[in-house]
């Protein structure tokens, strides 16, 4: 395992990339502010499982190959890039519900955690990054490097849930006024889908 200062200092530097502006903290605040905290939570926790993927990629070298290979960043991005666009799509046709007030989620938690984790999953860059940063803090000297990388993984997401969480649940707060209103349900709505578009967008744009 890593010394404890090195877990430390990655469990910081882990923290304030999850602060970073991204696809995964931006749509949870969107699911918090749009569907209240439960629905936030919920796809909060299914873009941490993400992370496993990403870690365990990294681990067996897989991350390495996508990134020498064109075709297979390419494949992940498209597919990531559809998805972000489905996505946009629903949350454009989606009628106001200010039911939603108390904190309902539009769709059952388990449909939020899974498109929590395809959106993770399928975004190369991601991967490429967890492939840059996990590797500068193992020593070889101190056990299997994969076992580290996989121990890194896990405190990425105890640092992400606990982003992640508060976001949702600050969202959620500001989002249980606008809530109360059916116009302002629809405005959440459509900026829901504007950000997910934007986000397929970029993703697109994206190089190795």
């Amino acid at each position: 395992m890593p010394a404890f200062d090195t877990t430390l200092s990655f469990f910081v530097a882990a923290v304030l990339l999850a602060l970073a502006p991204g696809p995964d903290n931006l749509t949870v605040l969107a699911q918090s502010l749009a569907h209240g905290r439960r629905a936030a939570f919920a796809f909060a926790l299914g873009c941490v499982a993400g992370v496993l993927g990403h870690t365990a990629a990294v681990a067996a070298g897989l991350a390495a190959v996508i990134a020498t290979s064109a075709t297979a960043f390419g494949v992940l991005k498209a597919l990531g890039a559809a998805y972000l666009l489905y996505l946009a799509w629903q949350a454009w046709r989606a009628p106001a519900d200010t039911g939603a007030l108390g904190g309902t989620p539009a769709a059952p938690p388990a449909v939020l955690f899974r498109r929590g984790v395809l959106m993770n999953l399928t975004n190369p860059k991601v991967l490429l990054f967890f492939l840059a940063l996990l590797p500068q803090f193992t020593d070889p000297a101190r056990g299997p490097v994969a076992t580290q990388v996989l121990w890194l993984g896990l405190v990425f997401m105890v640092a992400a849930l606990l982003v992640f969480g508060a976001i949702a649940w600050f969202g959620a707060r500001l989002g249980g006024v606008l809530r109360g209103s059916a116009r302002a349900q629809r405005l959440l709505n459509r900026a829901t889908a504007v950000l997910f578009a934007a986000l397929a967008l970029r993703l697109v744009t994206a190089s190795r």
